[in-house]
């Protein structure tokens, strides 16, 4: 009886991930080649498939097979595949059924018209033409955060959808450390007398020769492009339609080299792990990513750690050279290496250095507490985020486009989502560190174009891991260690010691 329930949750799953898989088709179009004006049907159809796939993973039958299988010997070992996806598929039904369908619904039509919004606003320089928006999914984000419940604490809802079992108050604890941290770092290098040549990004770098190199390195890492592939969009991101399709996008700039090349090296991390994971446990938990602050972490490794290291540029430098002869013949690999490593406080997250990119999503982080609290209006977000710019960073936007307009995940309703980016940071620090020691001499690897040992190892220990254990879980078991700041601090006074002579 059990086995013959067990093989029916599967097929179940499986196939309302293929309608998920179909949502994330369209969404994927939408941001990519979807004209203008099919916008607005655009948002039924996925305001429809989403009702669709909120009654399948709320119906009877599923609470039914659960409950039967909580007894049966197959959950006996929670970590194990068959008791993980009995664990994760009751987690998800508790929290789901939680929330009215309408609710569901209303959220998906707003997001998709939101995101719409935002394009235009963003071209338009025109916060009063999001702002509408905003507060519609604000308000509904609010309403989804009361349906779940949370103790005392609304934000902590929102984050668990995208950091499970996380808490607000420790992820402020740990952010606020390194923020400590960060900040003497951060006045070391603007007091150095050692100055990054940073204009040589900042020369003619054709979009064609750009997306050749982009292409080149993301293969060099492990991106499998048999089972994915690069286009464009108006901002960057990684999203999978199945097992083998992946898709990453970035976005191309003439006059600056890093944009691209270092967001389709971020997307591509992502990439990595979706096509990491197992394709034939797809659809239920043990083949799935168990956390965006850890599927950050992969983005953000293969991004700076390997990314912006000199011994991948050791590699990759000369290829650049031969892609663009005007900019780079004059130039060394180590100039071109502390120019991909400069640091200046800037107004643009995505472009932001290692060193300053953390305190970009303590802003988020801390304004989206206000947000969803009630303590600050949406009216006053602009205002609001022009000061702690100035607090944190020194700068002012000069307009909403480079301010608040500058990220989607607003518009898609995705508040909750920004400290993962810092949890990424951090998880990836550590790990980083465990390969090292693991792997042995890493920088010699990245010299000579071998990357498949990071890949593979990072695919062992955390990849085909899914969801059989927690983000802390998982990095616990890889590391021996809990969450902390200090790693990517070491990492990043050890790099910009060289670079700008700080000591910690």
């Amino acid at each position: 009886m059990g086995q013959s329930t067990w093989e029916q949750l599967c097929s179940y799953q499986r196939e309302t991930a293929l309608l998920s898989s179909t949502l994330a088709v369209l969404g994927w179009d939408e941001r990519t080649g979807m004209p203008p004006a099919a916008g607005s049907y655009r948002a039924e159809q996925l305001t429809y498939l989403s009702g669709m796939i909120h009654q399948r993973q709320t119906a009877k039958q599923l609470d039914d097979w659960l409950t039967e299988l909580a007894e049966s010997d197959l959950a006996d070992d929670p970590h194990s595949d068959a008791g993980t996806t009995i664990r994760q598929l009751r987690r998800e039904y508790v929290r789901r059924t939680k929330l009215p369908q309408t609710l569901v619904e209303e959220l998906t039509r707003a997001a998709v018209l939101g995101q719409q919004a935002w394009v235009s606003a963003r071209a338009n320089d025109s916060f009063a033409e999001f702002k509408p928006h905003l507060e519609k999914l604000l308000s509904l984000k609010q309403q989804e955060a009361d349906a779940i419940g949370h103790e005392g604490c609304r934000y902590d809802a929102l984050l668990d959808e995208y950091e499970p079992g996380a808490k607000t108050s420790e992820v402020a604890t740990v952010l606020n450390q390194l923020c400590e941290a960060l900040v003497p770092l951060i006045q070391q290098i603007k007091e150095s007398s050692q100055k990054a040549p940073s204009e040589l990004l900042r020369r003619d770098y054709p979009v064609d020769a750009q997306r050749k190199i982009g292409v080149e390195a993301a293969t060099a890492v492990g991106f499998d492009f048999q089972r994915g592939r690069l286009d464009e969009t108006e901002h960057p991101f990684c999203t999978s339609l199945g097992p083998n399709d992946c898709r990453i996008l970035t976005r191309y700039d003439s006059s600056f080299f890093a944009s691209a090349f270092f967001g389709t090296l971020h997307e591509a991390g992502h990439g990595i792990y979706d096509q990491g994971l197992r394709t034939e446990l797809h659809g239920l938990p043990p083949g799935e990513y168990v956390s965006l602050g850890i599927h950050e972490s992969q983005s953000r490794l293969w991004e700076n750690f390997v990314g912006r290291s000199l011994a991948f540029w050791e590699y990759f430098f000369p290829r650049a050279q031969e892609l663009f002869p005007q900019a780079l013949t004059s130039v060394s690999v180590e100039q071109f290496y502390a120019a991909v490593n400069d640091v200046q406080p800037s107004l643009i997250r995505v472009e932001a250095d290692e060193a300053t990119y953390n305190l970009h999503i303590i802003i988020r982080f801390e304004l989206e507490q206000a947000l969803v609290d009630g303590t600050l209006a949406v009216d006053d977000l602009p205002d609001a985020w022009n000061q702690k710019y100035s607090d944190y960073l020194g700068i002012t936007p000069p307009s909403n486009a480079d301010g608040v307009l500058q990220d989607i995940h607003w518009s898609g309703g995705a508040i909750g989502y920004f400290s993962t980016y810092s949890l990424g940071n951090l998880y990836a620090a550590q790990f980083f560190r465990q390969a090292r020691l693991d792997l042995g001499d890493l920088d010699a690897m990245f010299a000579a174009g071998e990357f498949t040992p990071l890949r593979q190892w990072l695919q062992t220990k955390i990849h085909q891991v899914g969801q059989c254990y927690s983000a802390a879980g998982i990095l616990e078991q890889v590391t021996g260690e809990p969450l902390q700041h200090q790693p990517l601090v070491d990492h990043l006074y050890a790099k910009y010691g060289l670079l700008y002579g700080v000591t910690p």
